[in-house]
Protein backbone atom coordinates (compact mmCIF):
# COMPACT_ATOMS: atom_id res chain seq x y z
CA UNK A 1 0.00 0.00 0.00
CA UNK A 2 1.40 3.41 -1.00
CA UNK A 3 2.36 5.89 1.69
CA UNK A 4 -0.04 8.78 1.97
CA UNK A 5 1.47 12.06 0.75
CA UNK A 6 0.68 15.56 2.00
CA UNK A 7 1.79 18.99 0.81
CA UNK A 8 2.62 22.14 2.77
CA UNK A 9 0.45 25.13 1.86
CA UNK A 10 2.04 28.47 0.88
CA UNK A 11 2.31 30.67 3.99
CA UNK A 12 5.61 32.48 3.45
CA UNK A 13 5.91 36.07 2.36
CA UNK A 14 6.73 35.42 -1.33
CA UNK A 15 3.17 34.19 -1.90
CA UNK A 16 -0.06 36.06 -2.56
CA UNK A 17 -2.21 34.50 0.13
CA UNK A 18 -5.51 35.68 -1.31
CA UNK A 19 -4.88 33.79 -4.56
CA UNK A 20 -2.15 31.27 -3.97
CA UNK A 21 -3.50 29.27 -1.03
CA UNK A 22 -6.70 28.29 -2.82
CA UNK A 23 -4.86 27.76 -6.13
CA UNK A 24 -2.21 25.47 -4.61
CA UNK A 25 -4.83 23.63 -2.53
CA UNK A 26 -7.02 22.88 -5.58
CA UNK A 27 -4.03 21.82 -7.64
CA UNK A 28 -2.65 19.53 -4.91
CA UNK A 29 -6.03 17.82 -4.58
CA UNK A 30 -6.22 17.36 -8.35
CA UNK A 31 -2.66 15.95 -8.50
CA UNK A 32 -3.61 13.34 -5.89
CA UNK A 33 -2.16 14.56 -2.60
CA UNK A 34 -4.00 13.16 0.41
CA UNK A 35 -3.63 16.13 2.74
CA UNK A 36 -2.66 19.81 3.05
CA UNK A 37 -0.67 21.24 5.96
CA UNK A 38 0.23 24.46 7.72
CA UNK A 39 2.82 25.40 10.32
CA UNK A 40 3.01 28.17 12.89
CA UNK A 41 5.65 30.85 13.33
CA UNK A 42 4.07 33.72 15.22
CA UNK A 43 6.85 36.29 14.77
CA UNK A 44 10.45 36.89 13.71
CA UNK A 45 12.48 38.55 16.48
CA UNK A 46 14.93 41.18 15.30
CA UNK A 47 17.49 41.05 16.66
CA UNK A 48 16.99 37.45 17.73
CA UNK A 49 17.51 36.91 21.45
CA UNK A 50 17.55 33.15 21.01
CA UNK A 51 18.92 30.85 18.31
CA UNK A 52 16.75 28.75 16.03
CA UNK A 53 15.21 25.81 17.96
CA UNK A 54 16.88 27.27 21.04
CA UNK A 55 20.36 26.43 19.71
CA UNK A 56 22.76 29.29 20.57
CA UNK A 57 24.06 31.08 17.49
CA UNK A 58 21.86 29.21 14.99
CA UNK A 59 20.24 31.84 12.73
CA UNK A 60 16.53 31.96 12.02
CA UNK A 61 15.83 31.36 8.30
CA UNK A 62 14.60 34.29 6.29
CA UNK A 63 11.54 32.24 5.32
CA UNK A 64 10.22 32.74 8.88
CA UNK A 65 9.62 36.43 8.23
CA UNK A 66 5.90 37.00 7.81
CA UNK A 67 4.41 33.48 8.09
CA UNK A 68 0.64 33.58 7.58
CA UNK A 69 -1.63 32.59 10.47
CA UNK A 70 -2.18 28.82 10.17
CA UNK A 71 -5.91 28.46 10.87
CA UNK A 72 -6.79 31.27 8.46
CA UNK A 73 -4.65 29.54 5.84
CA UNK A 74 -6.35 26.19 6.46
CA UNK A 75 -9.76 27.83 6.18
CA UNK A 76 -8.86 29.23 2.75
CA UNK A 77 -7.76 25.76 1.66
CA UNK A 78 -10.88 24.11 3.09
CA UNK A 79 -13.12 26.38 1.04
CA UNK A 80 -11.26 25.46 -2.15
CA UNK A 81 -11.19 21.66 -1.73
CA UNK A 82 -13.49 18.71 -1.15
CA UNK A 83 -11.43 15.61 -0.36
CA UNK A 84 -8.02 16.32 1.19
CA UNK A 85 -7.45 16.31 4.93
CA UNK A 86 -6.39 19.59 6.54
CA UNK A 87 -3.62 19.39 9.11
CA UNK A 88 -1.26 21.46 11.22
CA UNK A 89 2.35 20.47 11.69
CA UNK A 90 2.41 22.12 14.02
CA UNK A 91 0.30 24.61 15.89
CA UNK A 92 2.30 25.89 18.88
CA UNK A 93 -0.71 25.09 21.00
CA UNK A 94 0.25 26.80 24.31
CA UNK A 95 0.34 30.15 22.48
CA UNK A 96 -3.45 29.86 22.13
CA UNK A 97 -6.27 30.09 24.65
CA UNK A 98 -7.49 26.49 24.88
CA UNK A 99 -11.23 27.17 24.60
CA UNK A 100 -10.92 29.45 21.57
CA UNK A 101 -8.59 27.04 19.78
CA UNK A 102 -10.87 24.08 20.46
CA UNK A 103 -13.91 25.96 19.14
CA UNK A 104 -12.07 27.20 16.04
CA UNK A 105 -10.92 23.70 15.14
CA UNK A 106 -14.40 22.27 15.73
CA UNK A 107 -15.91 24.92 13.47
CA UNK A 108 -13.38 24.23 10.70
CA UNK A 109 -13.99 20.49 10.96
CA UNK A 110 -17.76 20.94 10.80
CA UNK A 111 -17.46 23.27 7.80
CA UNK A 112 -15.05 20.98 5.93
CA UNK A 113 -17.00 17.80 6.48
CA UNK A 114 -14.66 16.17 8.98
CA UNK A 115 -11.24 16.76 7.42
CA UNK A 116 -9.22 18.43 10.21
CA UNK A 117 -6.10 16.94 11.82
CA UNK A 118 -5.05 18.85 14.94
CA UNK A 119 -1.27 18.75 15.12
CA UNK A 120 0.14 20.36 18.27
CA UNK A 121 3.60 21.12 19.61
CA UNK A 122 4.94 23.08 22.58
CA UNK A 123 7.39 25.20 20.57
CA UNK A 124 10.78 26.57 21.56
CA UNK A 125 10.74 30.36 21.02
CA UNK A 126 10.86 32.49 24.17
CA UNK A 127 9.96 35.54 22.06
CA UNK A 128 6.74 33.97 20.84
CA UNK A 129 5.71 33.06 24.37
CA UNK A 130 6.48 36.57 25.57
CA UNK A 131 4.25 38.03 22.86
CA UNK A 132 1.30 35.64 22.85
CA UNK A 133 1.69 32.94 25.47
CA UNK A 134 -1.13 32.05 27.78
CA UNK A 135 1.39 31.04 30.43
CA UNK A 136 5.17 31.45 30.72
CA UNK A 137 7.42 29.30 28.55
CA UNK A 138 8.36 27.12 31.51
CA UNK A 139 4.71 26.03 31.93
CA UNK A 140 4.15 25.03 28.32
CA UNK A 141 3.88 21.31 29.09
CA UNK A 142 1.13 21.82 31.67
CA UNK A 143 -0.74 24.14 29.29
CA UNK A 144 -0.54 21.51 26.56
CA UNK A 145 -1.99 18.89 28.90
CA UNK A 146 -4.92 21.12 29.76
CA UNK A 147 -5.45 22.18 26.16
CA UNK A 148 -5.87 18.55 25.09
CA UNK A 149 -8.43 18.04 27.87
CA UNK A 150 -10.32 21.19 26.85
CA UNK A 151 -10.42 20.09 23.21
CA UNK A 152 -11.80 16.68 24.11
CA UNK A 153 -14.44 18.31 26.31
CA UNK A 154 -15.50 20.98 23.81
CA UNK A 155 -15.65 18.46 20.95
CA UNK A 156 -17.65 15.99 23.06
CA UNK A 157 -21.26 15.94 24.20
CA UNK A 158 -22.97 18.80 26.00
CA UNK A 159 -23.00 19.99 28.68
CA UNK A 160 -19.30 20.80 28.51
CA UNK A 161 -17.58 21.04 31.90
CA UNK A 162 -13.94 21.78 32.65
CA UNK A 163 -12.10 23.28 35.60
CA UNK A 164 -8.39 23.94 35.16
CA UNK A 165 -5.75 26.60 35.79
CA UNK A 166 -6.26 28.21 32.35
CA UNK A 167 -9.86 27.37 31.41
CA UNK A 168 -13.03 27.07 33.45
CA UNK A 169 -16.33 25.95 31.92
CA UNK A 170 -18.94 25.42 34.60
CA UNK A 171 -21.58 23.83 32.38
CA UNK A 172 -22.34 24.95 28.86
CA UNK A 173 -23.63 24.04 25.44
CA UNK A 174 -20.75 24.57 22.98
CA UNK A 175 -21.20 24.29 19.23
CA UNK A 176 -20.76 23.59 16.47
CA UNK A 177 -19.43 20.14 17.14
CA UNK A 178 -16.85 18.63 14.79
CA UNK A 179 -18.16 16.30 12.12
CA UNK A 180 -16.24 13.45 13.78
CA UNK A 181 -13.72 13.13 16.63
CA UNK A 182 -10.78 15.25 15.50
CA UNK A 183 -7.49 13.31 15.68
CA UNK A 184 -4.86 14.97 17.87
CA UNK A 185 -1.27 14.46 16.73
CA UNK A 186 1.70 15.63 18.78
CA UNK A 187 5.26 16.60 17.92
CA UNK A 188 8.20 15.97 20.19
CA UNK A 189 10.87 13.42 20.94
CA UNK A 190 11.70 13.90 24.65
CA UNK A 191 10.42 11.53 27.32
CA UNK A 192 7.65 13.81 28.69
CA UNK A 193 6.41 14.56 25.16
CA UNK A 194 6.36 10.90 24.19
CA UNK A 195 4.51 9.90 27.37
CA UNK A 196 1.93 12.61 26.69
CA UNK A 197 1.53 11.31 23.15
CA UNK A 198 1.13 7.68 24.17
CA UNK A 199 -1.36 8.49 26.93
CA UNK A 200 -3.45 11.25 25.36
CA UNK A 201 -2.98 11.62 21.59
CA UNK A 202 -3.86 9.81 18.38
CA UNK A 203 -0.65 10.29 16.45
CA UNK A 204 2.95 11.45 16.13
CA UNK A 205 4.47 14.26 14.05
CA UNK A 206 8.20 13.63 13.63
CA UNK A 207 10.45 15.86 11.51
CA UNK A 208 12.62 14.28 8.82
CA UNK A 209 16.26 14.52 9.88
CA UNK A 210 17.55 11.21 8.54
CA UNK A 211 16.29 7.65 8.37
CA UNK A 212 18.36 6.38 11.30
CA UNK A 213 17.14 9.09 13.68
CA UNK A 214 13.47 8.65 12.75
CA UNK A 215 13.76 4.87 13.00
CA UNK A 216 15.25 5.11 16.49
CA UNK A 217 12.58 7.57 17.66
CA UNK A 218 9.80 5.42 16.19
CA UNK A 219 11.15 2.31 17.90
CA UNK A 220 11.38 4.18 21.22
CA UNK A 221 7.79 5.40 20.86
CA UNK A 222 6.51 1.90 20.05
CA UNK A 223 8.37 0.45 23.04
CA UNK A 224 6.89 3.12 25.32
CA UNK A 225 3.39 2.44 23.98
CA UNK A 226 3.79 -1.27 24.74
CA UNK A 227 5.18 -0.49 28.20
CA UNK A 228 2.22 1.74 29.04
CA UNK A 229 -0.33 -0.70 27.68
CA UNK A 230 -1.58 1.35 24.74
CA UNK A 231 -3.88 -0.67 22.48
CA UNK A 232 -4.73 1.88 19.79
CA UNK A 233 -2.39 2.30 16.81
CA UNK A 234 -0.34 5.51 16.63
CA UNK A 235 -0.85 7.43 13.40
CA UNK A 236 2.43 8.79 12.00
CA UNK A 237 2.90 11.82 9.75
CA UNK A 238 6.51 12.69 8.94
CA UNK A 239 7.22 16.36 8.15
CA UNK A 240 9.78 16.85 5.38
CA UNK A 241 11.18 20.37 4.97
CA UNK A 242 12.54 19.96 1.44
CA UNK A 243 15.15 22.22 -0.14
CA UNK A 244 14.41 21.82 -3.85
CA UNK A 245 16.79 22.84 -6.61
CA UNK A 246 16.45 22.54 -10.37
CA UNK A 247 19.72 20.61 -10.62
CA UNK A 248 21.02 17.69 -8.53
CA UNK A 249 22.86 18.70 -5.41
CA UNK A 250 26.53 17.69 -5.64
CA UNK A 251 28.20 20.06 -3.18
CA UNK A 252 29.55 17.45 -0.77
CA UNK A 253 27.56 16.21 2.19
CA UNK A 254 23.90 16.41 1.23
CA UNK A 255 21.21 16.89 3.84
CA UNK A 256 18.15 14.64 3.57
CA UNK A 257 15.54 16.03 1.17
CA UNK A 258 17.99 18.47 -0.43
CA UNK A 259 18.39 18.57 -4.22
CA UNK A 260 16.30 17.98 -7.31
CA UNK A 261 13.06 16.01 -7.41
CA UNK A 262 14.84 12.69 -7.97
CA UNK A 263 17.02 13.18 -4.88
CA UNK A 264 14.04 14.24 -2.75
CA UNK A 265 12.02 11.21 -3.92
CA UNK A 266 14.94 8.86 -3.17
CA UNK A 267 14.92 10.16 0.41
CA UNK A 268 11.13 9.80 0.58
CA UNK A 269 11.45 6.17 -0.51
CA UNK A 270 14.00 5.41 2.24
CA UNK A 271 11.78 6.97 4.90
CA UNK A 272 8.65 5.24 3.56
CA UNK A 273 10.35 1.89 4.22
CA UNK A 274 10.04 2.62 7.96
CA UNK A 275 6.31 1.97 7.66
CA UNK A 276 5.12 5.49 8.48
CA UNK A 277 1.54 6.22 7.51
CA UNK A 278 2.08 9.54 5.77
CA UNK A 279 4.78 11.95 4.65
CA UNK A 280 4.14 15.69 4.47
CA UNK A 281 6.39 17.42 1.92
CA UNK A 282 6.84 21.16 2.49
CA UNK A 283 8.47 22.77 -0.55
CA UNK A 284 7.51 26.40 -0.03
CA UNK A 285 10.78 27.74 1.42
CA UNK A 286 12.74 27.22 -1.81
CA UNK A 287 10.11 27.82 -4.49
CA UNK A 288 9.82 31.36 -5.81
CA UNK A 289 6.08 31.54 -6.41
CA UNK A 290 2.90 29.48 -6.54
CA UNK A 291 3.48 28.27 -10.09
CA UNK A 292 6.88 26.84 -9.22
CA UNK A 293 5.46 25.30 -6.04
CA UNK A 294 2.72 23.58 -8.06
CA UNK A 295 5.15 22.38 -10.72
CA UNK A 296 7.60 20.90 -8.21
CA UNK A 297 4.77 19.38 -6.16
CA UNK A 298 3.45 17.64 -9.27
CA UNK A 299 6.90 16.34 -10.24
CA UNK A 300 7.63 15.04 -6.73
CA UNK A 301 4.23 13.33 -6.49
CA UNK A 302 4.49 11.64 -9.88
CA UNK A 303 8.04 10.40 -9.29
CA UNK A 304 7.19 9.26 -5.77
CA UNK A 305 4.30 7.13 -7.02
CA UNK A 306 6.44 5.76 -9.85
CA UNK A 307 9.04 4.78 -7.24
CA UNK A 308 6.41 2.96 -5.20
CA UNK A 309 6.22 5.52 -2.37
Amino acid sequence: MATRLGLGLPQNRQYDLGKDVADVARTAERIGYDSLWVYERALYPEPATQGLYGVPGLAWPDSYRGVAEPLVTLTLAAAATERVELGSSVLVAPLHLPFQLAKALATLDAASGGRVLAGFGTGWSHDEYAATGVRPFEERGRVMDELIDVCRAVWGPDPVVHDGPVTRIDSAVVGPKPARPIPILLAGSGKPALRRLVDHADGWLPVGAGVEQIAAQWAELQDLAAERGRQQPIRTVLRVNAAHSAKPYDGGDRRPFQGDADQIVADLARHAELGLDEILVDLQATTRDAQELKDVAAEVFEKARAAGV
